[in-house]
């Protein structure tokens, strides 16, 4: 069989959002040319044994700037390599970024985004705390405009209220939006990381805002059924549609890529003057989870040529809204999840690398970030179909000198006990009258095929008949494999899509 490779980030990430709103004071005058403010996000959204990624959003809260330099001081000897979209030097514990050459223009409200890599004590990576955009203390709000001259300002009280931020564009994402994925609730946004996860909402009017702070993912965005936007790491954003007929609307957002270490957030709906946010729909009866790899995930699905050095790349020619578990439940009309990770298998990952695998993360909720927890059903998810999708990374390259298994037969035996307990756990987790299906690919030459056909038996002989199995296969699809690095394409995505649901449909099901 071709091969199929997946990516495989062995390195354990942290991702810390820290927003910068510490009080300061001015001791000196500052000049009348401009009134200053600002705010900062500090995003660390990588980490390894020794160094770290890390993205920084800045926003003027002040009157329009033609060039802007940022400065901080690091606490606990962290140092700055390489950069992007802007130019770092740093001395000592203090760093200092200018704008690059296209970046420097920043209206008021407008921010920009750079990024480096850096290198850290393996101890601790705090974030900044003491920010200062043009030599003013980034606050979070807005700084009182001060005279020109040479006298520092005085202690008297001030005879009108300071200036203060305009109220925040959206607030209670979950409120305003229907989602099934897993995420993590932070203040009035959510944070996810899972593949495929979407927000479904209503509003009427001619336009509606979508708030958004990742710098790690695409998005696409739907208005009434059809995509409007591809949005391309969008950063910290607003991001509108406008020009809409004066009526009521869906929108829905999904998250296309992975981001096993770096968390997404959304804020929620924002809608244009003279609308409203309506009520946001009910979620639906029907429900599929899917669980697998970067089949499951969505690899490279839009590309057409299996090298994609030259088109973009895996991530941008990924989208989890178009796999076949998306397509299948979408043509069910059911909601449903994307529980998926290339390149992990069930005991053994892709090539044998590493040493956790997908049992290691299937329960958490925000996967590999540090602060990653089990996740917390809230009672409403009860799929009535599980669709598991896990063994090509097991089994689809040849075993190496030191790995745990000296023969394919043992780890054939590893795998089908580590996939009766996992599916001890399913069952546990959703109860006897959920059907779970084990999908498996053409894998020639390998026990993957016989080792799914040997785990349904044995729960069957257990006394679970709701287990079952289903074999693509390649050459009957006709699937073309034309994705990045061999992976499904989108019409692979297709054809697997009916294929599955068709076979849901043979299932007794009540829902």
């Amino acid at each position: 069989m071709p091969r199929t490779r997946t990516r495989l980030r062995l390195a354990v990430a942290v991702c810390t959002t820290a927003t910068v709103a510490a009080a300061g004071a001015l001791t000196t005058a500052v000049s009348a040319q401009a009134a200053a403010g600002c705010r900062v996000t500090y995003t660390v959204t990588s980490q390894w044994p020794g160094g770290f990624g890390a993205n920084v959003d800045v926003t003027n809260l002040g009157d329009p700037l033609t060039g802007w330099r940022l400065t901080w001081s690091f606490t606990a000897g962290q140092v700055v390599g390489q950069s992007w979209n802007g130019t770092v030097t740093q001395s000592g514990d203090r760093v200092t970024v200018t704008n690059a050459g296209w970046n420097g223009n920043l209206g008021t409200g407008a921010g920009a985004q750079f990024g480096f890599s850096g290198s850290w004590n393996n101890t601790s990576n705090p974030a900044p705390t003491d920010f200062a955009l043009n030599g003013v203390t980034c606050t979070g709000r807005p700084a009182p405009t001060t005279s020109s001259t040479s006298t520092p300002p005085t202690s008297t009280p001030p005879t009108s209220a300071p200036p203060t931020t305009a109220p925040p564009p959206a607030s209670g994402a979950l409120a305003q939006t229907n989602t099934v994925g897993r995420f993590r609730a932070a203040g009035t946004s959510v944070q996810y990381t899972w593949p495929g996860i979407y927000f479904e909402g209503r509003f009427r009017g001619t336009g509606v805002g979508i708030v958004l702070n990742d710098s790690q993912n695409d998005y696409a965005v739907q208005i009434d059924g059809t995509t409007v936007a591809t949005l391309v790491t969008p950063g910290q954003t607003t991001h509108w549609v406008r020009n809409l007929a004066d009526a009521d609307h869906t929108v829905r957002l999904v998250k296309r890529t992975e981001s096993p270490w770096a968390a997404g957030e959304f804020g929620g709906l924002v809608a244009a003057p003279g609308g409203a946010i309506l009520a946001k729909p009910a979620a639906r009866s029907r429900q599929i989870e899917f669980i697998g790899d970067s089949w499951t995930a969505g690899y490279g699905n839009m590309s057409t040529t299996r090298d994609c050095s030259s088109n973009g790349g895996v991530t941008r020619n990924s989208n989890a809204d178009l796999t076949f578990g998306a397509l299948t439940a979408q043509s069910l009309n059911a909601d449903y999840q994307l529980i998926a990770w290339s390149g992990l298998g069930m005991v053994r990952n892709y090539n044998g690398g590493g040493t956790d695998n997908f049992r290691t993360y299937y329960e958490t909720d925000l996967q590999a970030l540090w602060n990653s927890t089990a996740w917390q059903n809230p009672g409403t998810w009860k799929p009535q179909v599980v669709v598991v999708g896990l063994g090509i990374n097991d089994f689809s390259t040849a075993l190496n000198a030191g790995e745990r298994w000296a023969t394919l037969d043992q780890l054939a035996a590893d795998f089908r006990t580590a996939y009766l307990g996992f599916l001890d756990k399913l069952r546990a987790r959703y109860g006897p009258d959920t059907y779970i299906v084990l999908t498996y690919p053409d894998l020639s030459n390998t026990p993957l095929a016989s080792s799914i056909q040997q785990i349904v038996r044995t729960r069957a002989d257990r006394g679970d008949t709701r287990v079952r199995s289903l074999y693509y296969d390649d050459n009957a699809l006709g699937l073309d494999k034309l994705g990045c690095d061999w992976h499904p394409s989108r019409r692979d995505d297709q054809l697997l899509a009916g294929a599955l649901t068709r076979f849901i449909g043979t299932l007794p099901l009540t829902w």
